[in-house]
């Protein structure tokens, strides 16, 4: 019956976004129509959270709880902790865990890094920038903490900075098509044109056969959201392969319709992605964020 429901309310939420859309496919947004991209919609079915991970979760916490080890150690435990309370959903025991490893070990860098992702997703940018400052200081050579860092910054309005961090980033790995999307969505902040011209240019090195080269293909115009939708399920093997991949392509689908103008559009392929239960990803992370910036700003804008 929970399936059922869950089922229902993303078709709705479907018909929403398509509503909203009819107008932009009227106006060239999308060549194939709004109903081109409803008869191929794909829905997976959300990530249920690993029992492997629940169970492991109860055994760091007997160890952590009644074993007598050393800070550093404890510290280790705490930290490994918060990576699965992390990878559950479960971010507020996850930041609990991060803040009590480096309290007992101040050096452990990797923890610097999760809490600078968690306190992005809280719009506490000043504690986040922070945090990935000091993993940058222990491990200048970090490269998740650039990008991280540059997410932060992105969000926090500061594209100019965030650019620096992104092309940091990129260079460790050309060819990848996620370092490639976030250099672009922060530098078409600063200049629209010349960051397609950028994005085309970059892209030539990442593989057509890599299935984000897609995203790429949509964000530079040459396919449309209907033909995006439709090649969704191309070479996927498992409903765990095909549900992280949905939860990009919505993430990214959203950022293509804010970027046009289409708010509520954007907001329900955000909502998408959400769905999928893909905690881990930085496109799950980020699609709540979106969602929250948005709300906040439709608050400001009716403010008398």
């Amino acid at each position: 019956m929970h399936s059922l429901v869950k089922t229902t309310l993303l078709i709705l939420l479907l018909s929403s976004t398509l509503l909203t859309q009819g107008c932009a496919s009227s106006q060239g947004a999308d060549n194939n129509g709004p109903f081109s991209i409803m008869n191929n919609l794909v829905i997976a079915e959300p990530l249920a959270i690993n029992f492997k991970s629940e169970i492991a979760i109860a055994r760091l916490s007997e160890v952590i709880n009644r074993a007598k080890i050393p800070d550093e150690q404890r510290a280790q435990l705490f930290y490994d902790r918060g990576v699965l309370y992390d990878s559950v959903g479960l971010r507020s025991l996850a930041r609990f865990d991060f803040s009590h490893a480096l309290q007992l070990k101040p050096d452990l860098i990797d923890a610097y890094n999760f809490l600078g992702i968690h306190y992005t997703q809280l719009q506490e940018f000043t504690q986040a920038y922070e945090k990935f400052d000091s993993a940058l200081e222990l491990a200048p050579g970090h490269e998740y903490a650039y990008l991280n860092r540059g997410i932060a910054l992105y969000y926090g309005a500061r594209p100019e900075l965030a650019s620096l961090d992104f092309k940091a980033f990129h260079q460790k790995q050309q060819d990848d098509p996620y370092r490639l999307l976030w250099l672009y969505l922060t530098e078409y902040e600063l200049d629209p044109i010349a960051a397609k011209q950028s994005l085309k240019q970059r892209a030539e090195l990442v593989a057509d056969s890599t299935w984000a080269k897609q995203v790429i293909f949509l964000y530079l115009g040459e396919i449309s959201q209907g033909d995006f939708v439709k090649g969704l399920t191309k070479n996927v093997r498992s409903n765990k392969e095909l549900t992280e991949r949905l939860c990009e392509a919505y993430f990214y689908l959203g950022k293509y319709n804010q970027a046009l103008g289409f708010r509520g559009s954007a907001a329900n392929f955000f909502k998408l992605a959400l769905s999928t239960n893909v905690y881990e990803f930085v496109e799950h992370r980020y699609a709540k964020l979106e969602l929250d910036l948005m709300r906040t700003k439709k608050t400001t804008n009716t403010q008398p």
